[in-house]
This record gives structure tokens, C-alpha cells and sequence, in this order.
């Protein structure tokens, strides 16, 4: 496979977000991820796109799923790539992101992957670089690479995903996944549903257009789809919920509280679990039910279709 050469459908420069993307647009990301996802199941995954071009994984925060997810995708598509450790490098020693974007500009690289623990710091760096940018989780803000593997994930399940009700369940507040999501789903036209204690609700969460539940039974009937969120400990300053056993109790995904759902609903988590705490451990394994290790399959493909899109408005192909 190679890339369709025409970029008409994603005429972007950089992925900083799925906020503002239109329909057409998710469409062409996730028709051109399908091919990847059957070329990365051959024995030869290795194609020559990137032939020639450095692709720079430059990550402030650990993630080992989605930074090796990037450092894959480059490689098969032929990319030279780079895993900066940022924990080691001269950022520790107060050079400013800025001065790190003027620093990387110099060494010409083609795309450049960015984590951040601030929201808007990658699409400051994209503004002051010439490669293109991609998002790779942004404080609270964004993650679009992964609600695209979401989309796909879901699309490859039921067909479809217009007319699906999916419900985002836990940490939303702190979650650049879900907020991803949000645009995603109901830019393609899904319902969406959150549930989640007051406590841990985005602020104005009625502005993103979804459909908002404190309890979880309540929440899940008929739903198609179940999503739980990571509980980002790190990002809470204060006391957000009593106690893991009782978010558990109250919020955490079980078969009792999964029976509200439709009798063949997915049940989806981006990872890193915390199991007992989010899902009970039985159920994430059930593979009759769970697409968890899907997600983690699917997300090589659509980082390549990203690179693929990108490389094709920024002169690769």
C-alpha cells in the first residue's frame, strides 16, 4: 500500500485537535488508516513513504503505548525516527519550549510528535516551527490520534458510527481523550453521554452537546458503546473523590452496571488501566465484550494514516 497521493480530503498542515475538523475530513483519516490496519497484519509491514525523513517523538510527559505507537508508525512508513528524553535534556535545565522549538527547527526534522503537560503548548511549538505537528496529548485539552483509533475501533465493530449512543464514563474533567471524543463523535454524528461525579465533570460540560448523568445504571441504558476513563490522579489538586473503593463502587465498570447496556455493547478504555478501580479486571479481559487490545492494534495504523496525511500537504509521497 501506498499513500492515495491526494491530500483534497485532509488539507491540514499539522493535527493539533479534532475540535473544528468536519466530517469529511475524520472520514478520509479513518478510510486511509483501514488500508494500514491490513498492511500491518502482513508478514512485510515496511513501506517507503517517509523514505528519507525524520520524524522527532518529542515527549514532556511518559506514555509508553502512544509514544511507541508513533515510533511504529514512523518506521514502517521508512521515517528515521528520534525518541527525545526530554527528563534528561536541557528543558530540565529552564530552556524554554521555545527555545526547544528554535532548536529543533534548526535540525530540520519533517514531523515533529508532541506530549505536553500544558493544554495549548504543542500548538504554541507549531507555531514556531516549519515541520509539521502532531498532537500527541496535551494537558486536558486534546489527544486527537486517539479518538481517532477510537472511531476506527468502533467503526470496524458495528459499521458505523452515526446513530450509536456512546458514554464516556469516569475522570472527564481531566481528559484530553474524552474531550477528543466529544468533537469526534458528534461531529460524525454519534449521541454521546457522559457519566461522572459532579466532582469530576469539565466545566460548562453542557456546551460540548452531550447528554449528562451522575449515575452510571442510569446513564448506560442503551448504550452501544462504554468508554471508561482513566482516573488522572496526577492532574487533581485536592480531594475529587472519597476513595478508589468507592469511585469503584459508585463509577467503576462491572457486569452488574454493564447489564444496563445493550446486550452486545463494546466496552473501550485508551489505557493505562487501573483495573478495580475503573473496570473490574474479568470484564476488561472478556474479549466477547472488551476492544481494549483492539484499540492498542488500531492505533499503529491510524498514526501512520496521520503521518501518511500530513506528509502528503508537507511535500513527502
Amino acid at each position: 500500500m501506498t499513500s492515495t497521493g491526494s491530500n483534497r480530503e485532509f488539507s491540514r498542515r499539522h493535527l493539533l485537535g479534532i475540535a473544528g475538523m468536519s466530517a469529511e475530513e475524520i472520514g478520509f483519516l479513518l478510510d486511509l488508516s483501514d488500508g494500514y490496519v491490513d498492511l500491518n497484519r502482513e508478514a512485510d509491514k515496511k513501506q517507503s513513504l517517509l523514505h528519507g525523513r525524520t520524524l522527532i517523538n518529542l515527549f514532556f510527559e511518559n506514555s509508553t503505548r502512544t509514544r511507541t505507537s508513533f515510533e511504529l508508525a514512523g518506521k514502517r512508513l521508512g521515517a528515521d525516527v528520534i525518541n527525545m528524553s526530554v527528563g534528561s535534556s536541557s528543558i530540565k535545565k529552564g530552556e524554554t519550549l521555545i527555545d526547544t522549538a528554535m532548536t529543533l527547527n534548526a535540525m530540520h526534522p519533517d514531523v515533529l510528535v508532541v506530549r505536553h503537560s500544558d493544554s495549548g503548548a504543542v500548538n504554541l511549538l507549531a507555531e514556531k516551527v516549519n515541520c509539521a505537528v502532531i498532537n500527541a496529548g496535551d494537558g486536558s485539552h486534546e489527544h486527537p490520534t486517539q479518538a481517532l483509533l477510537d472511531a476506527l475501533t468502533i467503526r470496524r465493530r458495528r459499521g458505523k458510527l452515526q446513530g450509536l449512543t456512546v458514554a464516556l464514563c469516569g475522570d472527564v474533567r481531566h481528559s484530553r481523550v474524552a474531550r477528543s471524543n466529544m468533537y469526534l463523535l458528534d461531529a460524525m454524528g454519534a449521541r454521546v453521554r457522559i457519566i461522572a461525579p459532579p466532582t469530576l465533570l469539565p466545566t460548562a460540560a453542557e456546551r460540548f452537546g452531550v447528554e449528562i448523568f451522575h449515575d452510571m445504571r442510569a446513564g448506560l441504558e442503551g448504550c452501544d458503546i462504554v468508554m471508561m476513563l482513566r482516573l488522572q490522579t496526577e492532574r487533581m489538586q485536592g480531594s475529587y473523590v472519597p476513595s478508589t473503593r468507592e469511585y469503584f463502587h459508585f463509577w467503576g465498570l462491572d457486569a452488574e452496571k454493564l447489564a444496563c447496556a445493550k446486550p452486545d455493547a463494546l466496552v473501550m478504555h485508551p489505557g493505562p488501566m487501573n483495573r478495580g478501580i475503573e473496570i473490574d479486571s474479568e470484564l476488561a479481559d472478556d474479549l466477547t465484550r472488551s476492544v481494549i487490545l483492539d484499540q492498542v492494534e488500531l492505533g499503529v495504523a491510524v498514526r501512520m494514516a496521520c503521518l501518511d496525511a500530513l506528509a502528503a500537504h508537507n511535500g513527502a509521497g
